[in-house]
Order: structure tokens, then C-alpha cells, then sequence
């Protein structure tokens, strides 16, 4: 499926400038370029065109609140300045991948000062000798490249860097909720320690009922015993008389 018709069946009747995210993995791009995305695409935030042929940037719209680029698998060998003109917030982009060969290539992105993370996965510039210490100093906003910081220590998980953004976001709301959760909960656990208690004290009651109904059975047994060894004793004054 071409790109430009993939993309129109991603938008399922909705208007592209209500589009956040954008997936058009594996479509077909023509002649290696970028299709069916317009400067309409304006709160896109997210897009991914793994494996669609792509040899060049050059018709990619403005796209001013892309953060997250997905282009590997492509056959991008150069035109990325146009990404520092397109998609100036850029703070992730993934170019594994492509036929990036040199490092004045990666020097097209000095302009993105917000990109923090760089993939160049499976790229012939990852053979150069110290590649990582010189796309360092090349991107010095470059925190994590190829998944790993300067000192080797692993990026943290994509996912949960947003669910920690959006827990930031909504922190006050979402702090009150647990709050009124955590009283409702104190509450309802007083209750029952009361409600427990009741049950004990009952219980107790019952119990104490049962053993002076036990005590008086036992008397009155003792007492119905004595009156029959009595009149036993009285027959027996009868006969011997």
C-alpha cells in the first residue's frame, strides 16, 4: 500500500489536525519521498515510517510539535538538516537503519537543541573508529545514543518516561484522589474495628449467658436428684413401718 493512501485510512474521517500520532510503518513511499503528510498535521506529536523506501527528507511538512521521529530501515543517506527546519522540538529520532556513513552527516542535527536520544542502529557510521565519543561532542545535547549515555548507563523505558509526564501533569488532581482513597480507606477500617469489637463483646455475652444457663441446669439437676433420694428415703420409712 502506497503512503498516501495508508494515510488516509489512518485518519479514519477525522481531520489531520486532530492526528497525535501517525503510524505508516512498511507502506510505500514514491520515488523515496515523503507523501501524503501536509502542514495541516499541526498537534502531530508522534510519527513512525519504518521501512517505506524513503532515500530523501526533502517534501517532509512542517510539523512543529513532532517530538518522536521513527525512520528506520530507510535508505536516508543525507538531507537531515531539513529536520532542524521541519521538526525543531524533535527530542527522539531513530535513523537505524539507513546508509549514514559519515559524521558531517550527524552534523546536520546540531540544530535540534531539545533532541535527547539518537539511534544509528545497524548504520556503516557505527564502524568508525571512537564513533560514540565524536557524535557526543558533535550533539552535545545528545544524552543517549544508540540507547546508552556516555558512561554506558541504559535509557529508560519511552513509555515510561510519558506516564511519568503525565503523572507530573496531573500530579495535584491525581495526589487530592489517592488522598480522599486513603481517608475513605482509614475510615471504613475504624468502622470495622468497631463493628469487630461489637461482634467480640456479643459473642462474650453468648457465652457467658450459655455457662450460667449451664450453671442453674446443673443446680437444678443436683436439686431434682436430692428430692428423688428423699422420697426414696421416705418410701423406705414406710415399709419398715
Amino acid at each position: 500500500m502506497d503512503m498516501k493512501k495508508r494515510i488516509t485510512l489512518e485518519l479514519r474521517n477525522r481531520s489531520p489536525a486532530e492526528i497525535a500520532e501517525l503510524v505508516v510503518d512498511n507502506s510505500r513511499s514514491a520515488d523515496g519521498e515523503v507523501e501524503g503528510l501536509t502542514d495541516e498535521f499541526t498537534e502531530l506529536e508522534f510519527l513512525s515510517m519504518v521501512n517505506v523506501g524513503l532515500s530523501s527528507l526533502a517534501k517532509l511538512p512542517s510539523l512543529p510539535k513532532l517530538r518522536k521521529l521513527e525512520l528506520s530501515d530507510n535508505n536516508l543517506s543525507g538531507s537531515l538538516e531539513t529536520l532542524s527546519e521541519k521538526c525543531p522540538n524533535l527530542t527522539y529520532l531513530n535513523l537505524s537503519g539507513n546508509k549514514i556513513k559519515e559524521l558531517s552527516t550527524v552534523e546536520a542535527l546540531q540544530n535540534l537543541k531539545s533532541l535527547q536520544s539518537l539511534d544509528l542502529f545497524n548504520c556503516e557510521i557505527t564502524s568508525l573508529e571512537d564513533y560514540r565519543e565524536s557524535v557526543f561532542e558533535l550533539l552535545p545535547q545528545v544524552t543517549y545514543l544508540d540507547g546508552f549515555d556516555q558512561e554506558d548507563n541504559e535509557a529508560p523505558d519511552s513509555e515510561a518516561d510519558d506516564e511519568d509526564e503525565d503523572g507530573e501533569d496531573g500530579a495535584g488532581p491525581t495526589g487530592e484522589y489517592d488522598d480522599d482513597e486513603d481517608e475513605e480507606e482509614d475510615e471504613d477500617g475504624s468502622e470495622g474495628g468497631e463493628v469487630g469489637l461489637s461482634f467480640q463483646d456479643e459473642d462474650e455475652e453468648d457465652y457467658a449467658e450459655e455457662e450460667e444457663e449451664e450453671d442453674a441446669a446443673g443446680v437444678q439437676g443436683q436439686k431434682r436428684k436430692r428430692d428423688v433420694d428423699d422420697e426414696g428415703e421416705d418410701d423406705d420409712d414406710d415399709e419398715d413401718d
